[in-house]
């Protein structure tokens, strides 16, 4: 796979590192061009090339990355007029490393898979700074020789590799993976907010829980911005997350599966975004809930 053309749409948050992790080991790169141009505009300063077809990148690529904000984009991107179903062809591997719904990935595994091309899902964990660092995670589902073709590119920027299963199963657990931690998040953001209204003093609410059995990841990235402002350490949009639980629930309703809490989570994010924040990162939802409920942390 050392020469392999590599094709990356949807250079964000996340895919900007990873594709630039891809250009630094020394694979022909060409990205999609974006209506924010900055991580572009990098990458081709880089060495990259650029694209303003989807289908002339599938066309060019063995391998085509794609890292969008939900399955919508994906089938968009996909289907669409000049889209990557037009220039598939035998011997491209598309990469979806979306969060993505796995219903929708099969179905576009099937359709490229009447042009020749193959397809596996590979979504990302972790966070913008391990993306720019090239040490993110990955669980990939698909068949294992079309994995084992490709993991030598995603090598390129994660440093933990998951094989999980058949096409789909990457998606599946990544939605499971998401809703453990964006719920978690939500947890804390509700204990912070009632502490605010209690008038609890914030920074000894942080001394107790990280004392205790209570403590995790996710709260000590949550703090910073309830102690000092600083919502860097999270940088994750409430309207991903809306779309992540959304994505998660629908998954649970087909199984048939209840989920109580995911709803409850599911409805806290979308009533932050109907309220116009669903841009501003999830370490910002304990402020919310606290304006919410009367009370304040800081302003938001």
């Amino acid at each position: 796979m050392d020469k392999a053309r590599i094709g990356y749409i949807g250079v964000g948050l996340m895919g900007h590192g990873a594709a630039k992790s891809i250009l630094l080991k020394g694979y022909p790169l060409v990205v999609m061009g974006h209506r924010n141009r900055a991580p572009v505009d990098d990458l081709v300063a880089r060495g990259a090339a650029e694209s303003r077809s989807a289908a002339e990148m599938a066309r060019d690529s063995d391998v085509l990355f794609l890292c969008l904000p939900s399955s919508v984009e994906v089938e968009a991107m996909v289907y669409g007029p000049g889209g990557v179903l037009e220039g598939a062809h035998a011997g491209l591997t598309v990469v979806d490393s979306t969060t993505a719904d796995p219903n929708s990935t099969k179905r576009i595994a099937a359709d490229l898979a009447k042009k020749g091309a193959a397809m596996i899902d590979a979504p990302l964990g972790r966070t913008p700074k391990e993306a720019e660092e090239g040490k993110l995670s990955t669980y990939v589902g698909g068949d294992r020789a079309t994995v084992a073709r490709v993991r030598p590119v995603m090598e390129c920027y994660a440093d933990t590799i998951v094989e999980v299963g058949p096409l789909g199963s990457g998606h599946t657990l990544k939605l499971i993976n998401n809703f453990i931690s964006i719920g978690t998040c939500a947890i804390i953001a509700e204990a912070a907010a009632t502490a605010a209204k209690l008038g609890v003093d914030m920074r000894k609410f942080h001394e107790v829980i990280s004392a205790g059995g209570a403590n995790s990841k996710m709260f000590q990235m949550v703090m910073p911005w309830v102690l000092d402002g600083d919502d860097s350490h999270l940088r994750g949009p409430l309207r991903i997350a809306g779309k992540d639980l959304r994505f998660y629930t629908r998954l649970a309703e087909q199984a048939p599966a209840a989920a109580f809490i995911a709803q409850a989570v599911n409805q806290t994010l979308q009533l932050c975004n109907v309220r116009g924040h669903g841009e501003r990162f999830l370490p910002v939802l304990p402020g919310i809930l606290a304006e919410l409920n009367g009370a304040k942390i800081r302003d938001l």
